[in-house]
C-alpha cells in the first residue's frame, strides 16, 4: 500500500527534525514555512520545499503543523491559500502545535464544515532531543478510529501516542504537561542557585539525584547547563513556556480551577522574558537567583 504524502508546516526547532525523521522513514515529505530561510536545513536531502502554502496543501494527503501559537495555526487554516480555501475531505490535519483548546475546537469544526477535513490535535512533549530521536510523547484529541489509522505515520516520531478524548483534549493535556515542566524548571533554577551559594558543586546535583524521586528529564537536560552557565544552545524557549502558562491560567479561569503555582510561575517567567530573555533557553532562569558568572 502506498504511503500517504505528508505536508509539514513549521520549520522551527521541532519541525525540522520531525520532518527529517518522516523522510527517513520513507514518506514523501513537503515542507513550508512563513520564513523560507528556515527550510534551508532540509534542502538537498530529498525533502521538497514548497514556495507557497497552497502548493503544499494540494500535494499532500496529511497536513502536519508545528507552529508557534494559536494565531499562527489560524493563519494556516483560515488565511489566504490556507486549508479552508484549499483543503479537501480526503485530507487530515495533525496539529502538533501547543495552542488554545477552545480555538482548536472552533477551527476544527469550521474546517470540517467547509472542507470535510478532520482534525487531530496532537501536541508533543520531549523537546528537540525527542524530535531528533523519535521518542516524543504525543497526547492526541480527535476521533479515536481516525487516530488509529494514523499511528503508523506517527510511529517514526514517537515512543507513545495516547488518545485523550475528542478534539481539544490533546491541547488540555499539553497545558497540564507544561504546568509541570515550567514549575519544575523554575524550582530547578532556585535549587541550583541555593546550592551554589551554600557551597555545593551544583553541577553534580543532576547526577546525585538521578533515579530518585526528585529526578526528571528536565533536571538531567537542563540542570548541569544551569550550573555551568552554558546558555548558547537553545533547546526550547522561555517565551514558549510563558505562552503555555498563560494558556493554563486562561483554562483554569474558564473552568473555575485554582492553579496558584502555575499562576506564580507565569509571572516569574514573564519577568525573566521581559529582561531580554524571551528567545533564550529556560536554563537562563538561574540568572534570576544566582550571582551571574561568565556564560559559556
Amino acid at each position: 500500500m502506498q504511503k500517504p504524502r505528508i505536508g509539514f508546516v513549521g520549520m522551527g526547532l521541532m519541525g525540522v527534525p520531525m520532518s527529517l525523521r518522516l523522510h527517513e522513514a520513507g514518506y514523501s515529505v513537503s515542507v513550508w514555512n512563513r520564513s523560507p530561510e528556515k527550510c534551508m536545513p532540509l534542502q538537498g536531502v530529498g525533502v521538497q520545499v514548497c514556495e507557497h502554502l497552497q502548493d503544499l496543501i494540494r500535494g499532500s494527503d496529511i497536513i502536519m503543523t508545528c507552529v508557534t501559537d494559536t494565531h499562527a495555526v489560524r493563519a494556516i487554516v483560515e488565511g489566504e491559500g490556507g486549508l479552508i480555501e484549499q483543503g479537501r475531505d480526503s485530507q487530515v490535519l495533525i496539529d502538533f502545535s501547543s495552542i488554545e483548546p477552545d480555538a482548536t475546537r472552533s477551527m476544527a469544526a469550521e474546517l470540517l464544515e467547509k472542507t470535510g477535513m478532520r482534525w487531530i490535535d496532537a501536541p508533543v512533549s520531549g523537546g528537540v532531543a525527542g524530535a531528533e530521536q523519535g521518542t516524543l510523547a504525543i497526547m492526541a484529541g480527535g476521533d479515536g478510529e481516525l487516530l488509529d489509522t494514523l499511528r503508523p505515520v506517527l510511529a517514526p516520531l514517537s515512543q507513545r501516542v495516547t488518545h485523550m478524548g475528542p478534539v481539544g483534549a490533546g491541547q488540555v493535556t499539553k497545558i497540564c504537561n507544561q504546568m509541570l515542566v515550567s514549575c519544575n524548571v523554575l524550582v530547578m533554577a532556585e535549587v541550583m542557585a541555593l546550592a551554589e551559594k551554600a557551597g555545593v558543586d551544583a553541577a553534580q546535583i543532576p547526577q546525585a539525584l538521578k533515579g530518585g524521586f526528585a529526578d526528571s528529564i528536565p533536571l538531567q537536560l537542563t540542570g548541569t547547563r544551569m550550573a555551568e552557565r552554558d546558555f548558547d544552545a537553545v533547546k526550547w524557549h522561555v517565551k514558549t513556556l510563558l505562552k503555555d502558562l498563560d494558556m493554563a491560567n486562561a483554562l483554569a479561569k474558564g473552568s473555575s480551577s485554582a492553579i496558584p503555582m502555575a499562576g506564580l510561575g507565569a509571572e516569574l517567567m514573564r519577568l525573566h522574558a521581559s529582561l531580554g530573555n524571551a528567545d533564550r533557553d529556560p536554563c537562563t532562569l538561574v540568572e534570576m537567583y544566582a550571582d551571574k558568572g561568565p556564560a559559556k
